[in-house]
């Protein structure tokens, strides 16, 4: 998250912090039942037991609060990958491994996974924080399993691979491919950028 965003959420009290997790759960169960269109915020209210004054204080909008759980989505997901470190003997082995974990749970929850992805595509200013905590912790995910590779090529190649990486999850969102060929994508650029290192 931006700072701004980060002091904010640093600075909620417990029953704040409780609350804005409440609507953060409703609002992904809500759509990984119906997606996108099922997020409506009186509903989340309801679901979440807060009116729907409390919403507005954390998001908004609603794509600001989608997009807010596309980031506790991707920071489980990070957090998760940590606690159980990529496996294979290249950088290119190790990274697929990576690519492929992360991208399993959209594959499992993929009504949830295309929300969140229209929602972090938003041009709603609200929006942008979320979009540049994305791109740090796909960095991150990325970064780890490519510890030994040359500090220097590492930054082009995550870059490189954060954006075939969305570039892959809008094009399934928007209908050109199916969600299994997000991980094939992925595998096949990660191997292409690190065949030679």
């Amino acid at each position: 998250m931006t700072m701004a965003l980060e002091i904010e959420v640093e600075t909620l009290t417990p029953n704040q912090a409780a609350r804005r997790q409440a609507v953060l759960d409703a609002a992904m169960k809500l759509a990984a039942e119906g997606g996108y269109d099922a997020v409506q915020m009186r509903d989340v209210a309801r679901e979440a037991g807060v009116a729907l004054g409390t919403i507005y204080r954390y998001f908004a909008s609603k794509d600001h609060l989608l997009a807010a759980c596309q980031v506790a989505f991707a920071r489980d997901v990070q957090r998760r990958l940590e606690e159980h470190p990529a496996e294979g003997d290249t950088a290119a082995d190790r990274v697929v491994d990576v690519l492929r974990r992360a991208t399993r749970r959209t594959e499992r929850e993929p009504r949830l996974m295309a929300a969140m992805v229209t929602a972090i595509s938003s041009p709603d200013p609200a929006v942008s924080p979320c979009q540049r905590e994305i791109t740090e912790v796909m960095a991150a995910i990325l970064a780890k399993p490519m510890s030994d590779v040359d500090p220097a090529l590492r930054e082009g190649i995550i870059r490189a691979l954060s954006h075939v990486w969305f570039s892959a999850l809008q094009g399934w969102v928007n209908g050109w491919t199916n969600v299994g060929a997000v991980g094939d994508e992925l595998e096949s650029a990660a191997r292409l950028l690190l065949r030679d290192v």
